[in-house]
This record gives structure tokens, sequence and C-alpha cells, in this order.
């Protein structure tokens, strides 16, 4: 597996802007949603490689974990 700079959620959007994928739903959780959604046709369409749908995919599932519980503290 080769080494990827993906690391945040802009970095990911960077991914998806290559292939000319922009997400602005409005809502960031539904946001990171969507891109994990896009970034997995990408990858069964064999756009892009495994290295790439991996990390961005963790960068995902991060960002997603981090947004899920600042919504519950401030929603209760």
């Amino acid at each position: 597996m080769r080494e990827t700079n993906i690391h945040t959620l802009y970095d990911v959007q960077q991914v998806l802007k290559q292939f000319g994928i922009f997400i602005h739903v409005g809502q960031r959780l539904w946001d990171i949603e969507l891109m994990a959604i896009e970034l997995d046709r990408l990858y069964h369409e064999g756009v892009i490689d495994q290295a790439i749908f991996i990390t961005s995919k963790m960068v995902l599932q991060h960002e997603h974990t981090i947004e899920e519980r600042r919504q519950k503290r401030i929603h209760g």
C-alpha cells in the first residue's frame, strides 16, 4: 500500500474535487456521509486505489464520530 497525504476532511474534499465532486449539503454530518458514499462509488468503479480509499474512509469515520459527539453535546 502506498503512502497517502490524506489526513483531514479538507484532504478528502480535495480527492473528490479531482473528479469534479463538490459536496455541500448544509450540515457537516450529512456532508461527511455523502462524501463516504461518493468514495465508495469511486473505489468500486476503479477510479481511486485502495490506499486512497481506505485512508479517506478512516478520516471520514473519525470526523463523523467527532461531529456526532459535538451534536449530542449541543442538542442533548
